[in-house]
């Protein structure tokens, strides 16, 4: 227990320092040239195929998941997992706090965007990297702590992991942002999720 605590809470402090080192760089502009070489490097995978999965992945990071946020909440109260329903409206009613707080206090602009129209909200961090992450890697997480099978448990992680890269990918294929916002993005969801996780082992060790 106490070192499960331990090293969320190393997690957590890690992805703070690489966020805040990020946010610096960025402000100062020292990311431009990697974002832009990877931006352009992205799009010259570009094709008529290849935009429609973007747009698709990109669809599951935003309205797929608030319905499967829903959905994922009538569920834990059927099978009468209200602990796991409480850690997924914790976390992502963190997730909304962190988006609009981080994206109003750093206000950088979004980027020309190469398919679609430009979005209405600020480019720092990514929504969708920090959401898909928060959601379905809490929720992958719960899933697996309730499964006995090790193979499943494998299979629902890397299935996770996948979804939440393509989606982070999918934002910057189209445009409407820049690599430095996705990364920023995973690791704004990281420092949130891993102390959740710290915070809740230490008080279930306490509570024994």
């Amino acid at each position: 227990m106490q070192a499960t605590v331990l090293m969320s809470f190393a997690v957590a402090i890690a992805s703070l320092a690489l966020f805040a080192w990020m946010a610096s760089e960025m402000r100062e502009g020292e990311v431009q040239h990697f974002d832009l070489a990877v931006r352009n490097w992205v799009h010259r995978f570009a094709s008529p195929a290849m935009t429609t999965t973007m747009e698709a992945f990109s669809f599951i990071g935003s309205w797929v998941l608030g319905a499967a946020f829903a959905i994922s909440l009538a569920v834990f109260y059927k099978l009468r997992w209200r602990r796991a329903a409480t850690w997924l409206i914790v976390t992502m009613a963190g997730a909304l706090v962190l988006d609009l707080a981080l994206k109003y206090a750093f206000h950088r602009p979004r980027p020309t965007p190469f398919f679609g129209a430009v979005p209405g909200t600020w480019s720092f961090p990514s929504g969708h990297a920090l959401f898909s992450f928060c959601f379905y890697g809490v929720l992958a997480g719960l899933i697996i702590y309730r499964t006995r099978s090790l193979a499943l448990r494998i299979v629902i992680w890397c299935a996770a992991a996948v979804l939440v890269a393509a989606i982070g990918l999918s934002r910057i294929y189209l445009g409407v942002h820049y690599p430095s916002d996705v990364l920023a993005g995973y690791l704004a969801a990281a420092v949130w999720v891993t102390g959740m996780v710290a915070v809740d082992h230490w008080r279930s060790g306490r509570s024994k």
